[in-house]
């Protein structure tokens, strides 16, 4: 069994100053699904394309771009759970799930298990004398995945908010900010969201738990984080940091442990290997856990001086994948 996430970066029917057209986009990306020949994928920057009737009171969406990329693999005929709003894929950035075995049931969930974050910004102008309600605008995605051998494998599907700081009223002037505390406190709040977000994962995870104590969990996605940052160890649970040897059943084991120093990488930035793309499996898993690889022999620098999208069909984030041997 093969279980893989990669954030396909942008994927959508338009062409803009960001984006090459998905014409020329397929064939790369489809050679890279192919070679991911994966059982269950986990997908994240999936875009949703406006139907015909679609009308802003009634939005009519489908994912005919990933349909397009996926015509004549074997993932075409893959059950598949993906995000939604008013029971259509959003505009963008969807998560979806491809298994190549039936999904009994899905779920998403965005401020769910966490609805009572407050902040009262301190930069902004002008200032609001009220704390804001802290909200993140990526949901959570569940799939509930019945395997011949090993029943029900619980797969979340993931993309935290990005490093990118979050805009602060009266404090930017276009792409320029206004002070470096209101870049700081923008940033600041993009850290409370991400880890927001890891937060929830986690208490979602123990839900699992406690209903079934030998649960098989897949947690994976784009955490926007590297290993040993705040949303990797909280969804981790490690003892370490609970101190508590009795939850040691429920710790998450990341597969990138598998992998060696020199090719532990799914992003680069200013030339710099970051590890952002994450699969962790609970330790019941962890019997049939063979090995990790990321094909990151040909990811590019998106951050360096006029490497701009519309030069690289495939994306800036390295598919991930753990293979496991179940029979």
């Amino acid at each position: 069994m093969r279980i893989a996430t990669f954030n396909i970066e942008n994927l959508d029917t338009t062409a803009d100053s960001r984006n090459p057209p998905l014409a020329d986009r397929i064939p790369t990306l489809r050679s890279t699904l192919n070679r991911i020949n994966a059982d269950i994928l986990c997908l994240q920057e999936v875009h949703g394309q406006e139907l015909p009737d679609h009308t802003s009171t009634n939005p009519k969406r489908n994912l005919g771009a990933l349909d397009q990329v996926i015509q004549g693999t074997a993932y075409e005929n893959f059950h598949r759970a993906f995000t939604k709003t008013s029971g259509v894929p959003y505009d963008k950035r969807n998560l979806v799930i491809l298994s190549r075995h039936p999904i009994a049931e899905e779920d998403q969930f965005r401020n769910d298990h966490i609805d009572k974050l407050k902040y009262n910004k301190v930069t902004e102008v002008p200032a609001d004398p009220e704390a804001e309600t802290l909200t993140w605008e990526r949901p959570i995605l569940q799939a509930q995945i019945s395997h011949p051998d090993l029943g029900t494998i619980h797969v979340i599907n993931l993309h935290m908010k990005s490093r990118l700081a979050s805009n602060i009223k009266g404090q930017k002037d276009g792409f320029a900010w206004k002070s470096a505390s209101g870049w700081a406190e923008g940033y600041f709040l993009s850290s409370i969201k991400r880890v927001g977000q890891a937060l929830e994962t986690r208490v979602l995870i123990d839900k699992i738990f406690e209903d079934e104590p030998n649960a098989n969990i897949v947690v994976c996605g784009d955490f926007n984080a590297e290993p040993g940052e705040v949303p990797v160890e909280a969804i981790q649970g490690r003892v370490e940091n609970t101190n508590n040897p009795k939850l040691g059943s429920q710790v998450l084991v990341p597969c990138s442990r598998a992998i060696p120093d020199t090719v532990r990488f799914s992003h680069l930035h200013h030339g710099h290997g970051n590890l952002l793309d994450h699969m962790l499996i609970s330790k019941s898993l962890l019997p049939y856990f063979q090995e990790a690889v990321i094909f990151n022999e040909t990811l590019h620098d998106e951050s360096l001086p006029f490497q701009f999208d519309t030069l690289y069909p495939e994306s800036d984030h390295a598919p991930f994948v753990a293979e496991f041997k179940v029979s």
